[in-house]
């Protein structure tokens, strides 16, 4: 069968096909048409000889098959040092078939393929960390996804992630007049308790454009009204876009690579109509390499840069505590046992670690901060990332791999854990769903508004 009514090589591009997918509850019809797919040789030999240059065939033929990466790879650990589930297998038993077989593969093989890139490996590449010859396996699963997605193999939740995009250049179904009510409503719901408080929309030339993760507006509009609250506190001038608000990528999950460049463009375009000096996105760690790591690639930018200076929302945290625009309450510093998440988009592959714990030194008392065993670069991936959080198919898979962050946590005594990202911050809630360990887990923007200083011409009037 070539094509399937749900499951086919063709891209979401409406709302109505989009809406279509949806009703196939849990992707039930979607996988088993995926049993019949055909794979399209000639398509994905063209593919592999325009996009598989020499330093993943490089990657490919000098990995030593020495092992060095197993014990690096939290899923190795967590599944009984399984020897499928060792980073280089993982690669050269699915991207190495590919390539060696210049796209004879079969429905099977790809299918096979589709488990491996998407329920054995987060794309976290702290397997890079310890390769000695360099070897990124999670850039490789990565390139290998988009083999995947452009041949219809790809988990049914992330075929419908990078359709949203498609359609409503989010990851969900968020349009410019949600998100535009849904700042004006948090500018009202908390202008009692902060005077003066308003999101500014589409504000050229201010210092600062911020942009967010749809799951805020959609699911999550206090965090909206958080940011703006610290903003307002800060003496920010700021604004967000009515379009291009949307900072995150499904579609670099699902490898989708046309919808990551159309999404990218999105917020691009935004910097170049409202010519902000700089750019702040939310605490997200995807969204943040897509946007400001990946994204200037992706959008063809010769210097690899965005068009405005893009920072991580840590880096502004630490800037605004550091410089006095925030000021945290002596009396209400954390005085209980807390430890930290790095997450990998931005710590591991951004080089943010010491941002993150100049913040921790603000806002903990000496003493009670406890950093996990393996931190900063050489931290373990939450358990989540990747596209892994979302996809049902690889529940129980997904589950098993929380523990190595379960065991990291519970090490350190901490009962609070900071977690400066959403896929973290989802992760951690659903470890402790699952084995009811007792912690607890926070974003930056609570915590810091709990604690700051109210400058006194801010207070509300008794």
């Amino acid at each position: 069968m070539p094509e399937g009514k749900f499951c086919n090589k063709t891209p979401i591009q409406t709302e109505e096909a989009l809406l279509e997918l949806l009703s196939d509850t849990r992707g039930n019809q979607y996988y088993e048409e995926m049993k019949s797919l055909d794979v399209d040789k000639e398509d994905l030999a063209k593919r592999l000889k325009a996009t598989c240059k020499s330093r993943i065939r490089t990657w490919l033929d000098i990995c030593a098959h020495c092992g060095l990466c197993a014990d690096s790879c939290f899923l190795y650990r967590c599944n009984d040092r399984d020897p499928e589930q060792v980073p280089s297998y993982k690669v050269q038993s699915t991207l190495g078939e590919i390539v060696r077989k210049n796209g004879d593969v079969d429905n099977e093989f790809m299918r096979h393929a589709m488990d491996v890139c998407w329920s054995r490996c987060t794309c976290c590449s702290r397997c890079a960390q310890y390769c000695p010859h360099g070897i990124d396996m999670g850039q490789m699963i990565s390139y290998t996804r988009g083999l995947l997605y452009s041949q219809g193999f790809v988990p049914w939740e992330l075929k419908i992630g990078s359709g949203m995009h498609r359609v409503y250049r989010a990851q969900m179904d968020v349009t410019t007049e949600d998100w535009v009510e849904t700042c004006e409503w948090m500018a009202e719901e908390n202008e009692d308790d902060y005077p003066g408080l308003v999101i500014p929309v589409d504000v050229e030339n201010a210092d600062i454009m911020y942009t967010c993760n749809a799951r805020e507006p959609k699911h999550y509009p206090e965090d909206v009204a958080e940011a703006a609250i610290l903003f307002h506190l800060a003496g920010e001038n700021w604004t967000v876009p009515s379009e291009g608000w949307e900072q995150t990528a499904l579609c670099m999950f699902a490898g989708d690579w046309e919808a990551c460049k159309m999404q990218v463009q999105n917020v691009y375009d935004a910097i170049e109509r409202l010519k902000p000096k700089r750019v702040i996105g939310t605490e997200c760690g995807h969204a943040h390499r897509a946007s400001v790591i990946e994204g200037p690639y992706w959008c063809g930018r010769e210097d690899g840069k965005p068009p405005a200076p893009y920072i991580h929302y840590v880096q502004w945290v630490a800037e605004a505590l550091r410089e006095g625009k925030i000021k945290i309450d002596p009396a209400k510093r954390i005085k209980e046992l807390v430890t930290l998440q790095d997450s990998c988009n931005y710590v591991r592959n951004h080089g943010l670690a010491e941002i993150t714990r100049e913040i921790i030194s603000y806002l903990v008392e000496p003493g009670y901060f406890v950093e996990m065993e393996q931190n900063k670069e050489y931290n373990y991936c939450c358990g989540g990332g990747g596209g892994f959080n979302g996809v049902g198919k690889y529940r129980p898979q997904r589950n098993i791999a929380l523990k190595t962050k379960r065991d990291q946590i519970l090490a350190t005594g901490a009962k609070l854990v900071i977690a400066p990202c959403h896929n973290c911050w989802d992760a951690i809630r659903d470890l402790e769903e699952e084995f009811e360990v007792g912690i607890r887990w926070t974003f930056l923007k609570p915590l810091l508004i709990k604690m700051c200083e109210v400058p006194e011409h801010l207070k509300p009037e008794e």
